[in-house]
């Protein structure tokens, strides 16, 4: 086989749906829409479905294809450029905008780093009497342990298979009864309310599901997976490997997405019919979620619940602490990616050590893990709407992506989804001043 046919055929794998294996088809956009699904995640879709009801389930419906959109446009920009969002930005933009927005996410990344492993920590302490510091230092270990050890392709092939263990959530589902006529008018029928906590928590949800740790780390991975393959080149400099390309990248990010839409329903659904239907009102984590479980679902979705829940920590810990050192990495120009060795990009590893261990103490100090997830969540939606300005607009740009420039189409589904988050940051922000 000659060299082009070799990139040819490296490349086509599981790129045209029904002539290859999907599970090599999904990628950086299936561990992005699992990753979505941290415990942080899961204690706001717990939430909703407890306060709310099924009544709620609309916005799940709603932030899936805003979710494809802006996914697909950071993918493209990777695979197409050979850089992730910060490099691209780096070259392209002010360098105070790019060092604004690094300094922002790396903040957020790590409240929200220490959230999750205290979530994984409770969640195993309902589940062996273990003191819930020594659990957070030892999930942290674990997590720097593969990011450092582990070899590129062997840990994220590690981390798609921990996608998984969000069938976990599946698996509680299927032990509740559910009323499906009042879930099918929930979701297609959106029961609007003026109340006050209804819109925190329709905000709450986007916020969530639209993040941008995302959008960093499906740019970067479609930076590493080139590099992985030898025979794959960023698309400025083989054309020819754009169909296939582009094809994989649609397909990864439509049913990565869907997943993680669906994990987050089924969370929402299981809260809404115990919790709702049983008088609670009020769950503050993920923990507490699965805690409560127990007596109204019985013991069988109260473990699902709490396993799941450190399995999608031990998937978006990694995630979030990686996207972090990405963001800084590029931006400071340094040598970046889980494909370098250790050696040669101490710095980047470095970060991502600074930023699950800062997350570690945080939990070590007692902070408060929902005062973290508040702050976190300003401070990403400060974040989120700038960035996804600056990435449509990189998408559209032919000195940036030559004749891969995203489609008018697409174009038009990122600004939806840019003006969307615009509105529901603006709406937050509100809500911290309302009486």
């Amino acid at each position: 086989m000659t060299d082009s046919e070799s990139a040819n055929a490296e490349a086509g794998r599981g790129l045209a749906p029904g002539k290859s294996c999907w599970w090599r088809t999904l990628g950086p956009g299936l561990i992005t829409g699992a990753a979505d699904d941290d415990p942080s995640g899961i204690a706001t879709y717990a939430q909703a479905g407890t306060q709310f009801g099924l009544g709620i389930a609309w916005t799940l419906i709603l932030t899936y294809p805003l979710m494809v959109a802006i996914q697909a446009i950071c993918a493209r920009i990777g695979r197409t450029t050979g850089h992730g969002i910060a490099g691209n930005l780096r070259k392209y933009y002010p360098n105070w905008i790019l060092q604004g927005i690094v300094a922002l996410l790396f903040t957020a990344n790590v409240l929200n780093l220490g959230a999750d492993l205290g979530a994984m920590a409770e969640s195993t302490r309902l589940l062996i009497p273990v003191p819930a510091w020594i659990a957070v230092i030892v999930f942290g270990a674990i997590t720097i342990w593969g990011q450092v050890v582990l070899k590129h392709t062997r840990y994220v092939a590690v981390l798609k298979w921990l996608t998984l263990s969000l069938f976990a959530y599946f698996g509680t589902l299927a032990t509740v009864r559910i009323p499906w006529g009042e879930l099918v008018r929930g979701l297609v029928w959106p029961q609007l309310s003026l109340n006050r906590e209804f819109w925190v928590m329709v905000v709450a949800i986007l916020g969530t599901t639209i993040s941008p740790y995302l959008f960093f780390w499906q740019a970067a991975q479609e930076v590493e997976d080139t590099k992985a393959r030898s025979s794959w080149e960023p698309l400025l400099q083989a054309p020819s490997q754009a169909p296939e390309a582009i094809a994989r990248i649609r397909a990864d990010t439509l049913v990565g997405m869907a997943f993680s839409n669906l994990v987050g329903l089924a969370i929402l659904v299981t809260s809404a019919v115990t919790l709702h239907a049983h008088g609670v009102r009020d769950v503050g984590t993920a923990a507490q979620a699965a805690e409560a479980l127990r007596p109204v679902a019985g013991a069988w979705a109260f473990t699902l619940f709490a396993l799941g829940i450190v399995g999608t920590g031990l998937l978006s810990v990694p995630v979030l602490a990686t996207s972090a050192a990405y963001a800084l990495g590029e931006a400071r120009h340094w040598p970046v990616g889980l494909s370098q060795s250790p050696r040669r990009a101490r710095a980047f590893y470095a970060a991502i050590v600074l930023a699950t261990g800062l997350g570690a103490v945080g939990n070590v100090l007692k902070l408060s893990p929902i005062k973290a997830l508040v702050w976190a969540a300003v401070i990403n939606g400060i974040v989120a709407v700038p960035v996804m300005v600056l990435v449509v607009l990189l998408g559209t740009r032919s000195d940036v992506m030559g004749r891969f420039r995203i489609s008018r189409r697409l174009s038009v589904a990122g600004w939806c989804a840019t003006a969307v988050m615009a509105g529901a940051s603006v709406l937050f922000v509100c809500s911290l001043f309302w009486p």
